[in-house]
């Protein structure tokens, strides 16, 4: 006997296989036809077929989901010190919600804390969370269950903000410079979602994690950073299918380039890291590339410091929604059009064209 959640997956599944194996291609063939001489039908059919594909992921993407009330509802926030964390804080709070934001330096009086400290609210809290530590993140559960309010049974949401970056080729980037990434991206997330996964289950919340555009459009000498978005990604796949049965939701945003807007990397953060990358390298490597060579990427990773989005506005959207659409997405692409162009093309297109088009067509030797 033959269940009907099984009955209906095989069902789902013939049938989309059936519109974009059968059907969707043989109509953009049927219009390539009609609209394009014979002998350009093929080239033309394939671009009708990725354009209505890329059509319908844009009228998801834009289709009214409902909203929730932030009122009532707790959200806790790592890597609030700049940034994402800092400007989420404040526009939840200023939405109804309570923050607990977490920041690396309150204990050091960083700026971020201050300035949230400054808000004079029972509904902003300030804790001291360094993601890398299991005694401050098991601090913060604590923490986060004495000051929910009387009237909620458990935590909304969880945004896994914080992180940190690196750069350099393969043979560059020392493996503790690879421990060090992960480390704050990939287990510090794991670590800060495990812990509050009990009160989350209990307000059927949500998990947002925050992704990168790079784990879908890998880029040279951007390894370290990438596997552990990458990783998050799988991670957060796994976990929005086991939290299915307790209501939670998780939703992971990869944005697109956002470095001149955030302080990710500076020109002194960049200078430090290649400084210290160059002293760790073993001479046959630093023979074989040659200093010119390391001397450019680093160059080209110090001009990237002033490159790209300085409003930080879709990313913050893109957590809100993520908290509080009723049918939030599974994953959210706060990029430029270029960014989101070229992620549709290096995720649906052979990869020896966007290969050609992205990377050996920059110059990248």
């Amino acid at each position: 006997m033959i269940s009907g959640d099984f009955g209906r997956s095989v069902f789902a599944s013939a049938l989309v296989t059936f519109v974009f194996g059968y059907l969707l291609p043989s109509a953009c063939q049927c219009i390539g036809e009609m609209i394009f001489s014979e002998n350009t039908v093929p080239c033309h059919q394939l671009l009708l077929y990725f354009g209505l594909c890329f059509g319908i992921m844009m009228l998801i993407a834009v289709f009214p989901r409902g909203r929730l009330s932030p009122i009532g509802k707790s959200v806790l926030i790592t890597g609030c010190d700049t940034g994402f964390g800092l400007n989420s804080a404040k526009r939840l709070h200023s939405a109804g919600m309570h923050v607990f934001a977490g920041c690396l330096f309150k204990d050091r009086g960083g700026d971020g804390a201050k300035e949230l400290m400054c808000i004079r609210s029972g509904r902003m809290h300030v804790l001291q969370l360094d993601v890398t530590s299991e005694s401050e993140v098991q601090n913060a559960v604590l923490y986060v269950k004495s000051h929910l309010p009387s009237d909620q049974i458990g935590l909304w949401g969880i945004i896994n903000n914080a992180g940190t970056s690196a750069f350099g080729e393969v043979e560059w980037a020392s493996t503790d410079l690879y421990k060090h990434v992960a480390e704050v991206n990939l287990w510090g997330v794991i670590r800060c979602t495990k812990a509050f996964l009990p009160l989350l289950r209990r307000s059927k919340g949500r998990v947002v994690n925050m992704a990168s555009g790079l784990a879908r459009m890998i880029a040279p000498s951007r390894s370290v950073y990438a596997i552990t978005k990458y990783a998050i990604g799988g991670f957060s796949e796994c976990l929005r299918y086991e939290m299915k049965r307790w209501g939670v939701k998780v939703s992971i945003i990869e944005p697109g380039n956002y470095i001149a807007g955030t302080n990710i990397f500076t020109k002194s953060s960049v200078k430090q890291i290649g400084d210290g990358m160059w002293e760790k390298m073993t001479d046959e490597v630093k023979e074989d590339y040659g200093r010119d060579l390391f001397d450019r990427r680093v160059k080209e990773m110090e001009n990237y410091c002033n490159k790209g989005m300085k409003d930080l506005t879709p990313v913050l959207e893109a957590y809100e929604d993520a908290l509080l659409s009723r049918h939030p997405l599974v994953r959210y692409q706060p990029m430029s059009s270029y960014w989101t162009v070229r992620s549709f093309i290096f995720t649906h297109f052979p990869a020896v064209i966007a290969d050609h088009i992205y990377i050996y067509g920059l110059g990248f030797k």
